[in-house]
């Protein structure tokens, strides 16, 4: 059985959840970074002394240290509620997709043309390699071949890929408790 072939997008579940729920996990990444970034904050207004810093009795110091601490406490909750925007989610939702899959034994070259945006990724079952996933992001991760699935783990993302027939493929992806499910038929 090979996955070589063109499909095209037929139709689609959970889209809108989905895609909610991965644009909150880019805030979160986010949100990391920033809490980084005040932690260095926090020890270069601390003269290299965090504990006394954060301890501090000093007028001037504690300002700033209120200051920063009521920034971060904002940004939480700003990142908490942000996903991406529904403007944005309507349009990726109405756009149908391409997969050209190429399969040559356990090598593999998948093209994904939507609208004007295009993800190629080339991977090898069994062997780490670089995936770009949905959102843009390149990871790192090893794609598993179990009888007529296709099966990759991209940092919380569970995606699978079930060639259903000689015309159907299946793409799956989970996040959380959200399945969002992507029928596709070949050209």
């Amino acid at each position: 059985m090979s996955f070589s072939g063109k499909y095209q997008l037929e139709s689609q579940e959970n889209f809108e959840p989905f895609m909610k729920a991965i644009g909150k996990s880019c805030a979160f990444k986010a949100f990391a970074c920033i809490t980084h970034i005040f932690g260095c904050i926090f020890f270069f207004f601390s003269s290299f002394n965090e504990a006394a810093f954060l301890n501090c009795t000093d007028d001037s110091q504690l300002e700033v240290k209120t200051a920063l601490l009521s920034m971060l406490l904002f940004l939480t909750c700003l990142l908490s509620v942000v996903g991406l925007p529904d403007d944005l989610i309507q349009k990726g939702k109405d756009l149908k997709s391409i997969s050209e899959i190429e399969q040559n034994g356990d090598n593999f070259k998948v093209t994904v043309t939507t609208g004007g945006k295009v993800i190629v990724n080339t991977f090898t079952i069994g062997q780490e390699t670089e995936l770009e996933s949905i959102t843009g992001e390149k990871i790192k991760a090893v794609v598993q071949r179990e009888g007529n699935k296709l099966k990759v783990s991209l940092k919380g993302i569970e995606s699978v890929t079930e060639w259903v027939d000689a015309n159907t493929i299946v793409n799956t992806m989970t996040v959380g408790d959200i399945v969002y499910k992507r029928i596709s038929k070949r050209v």
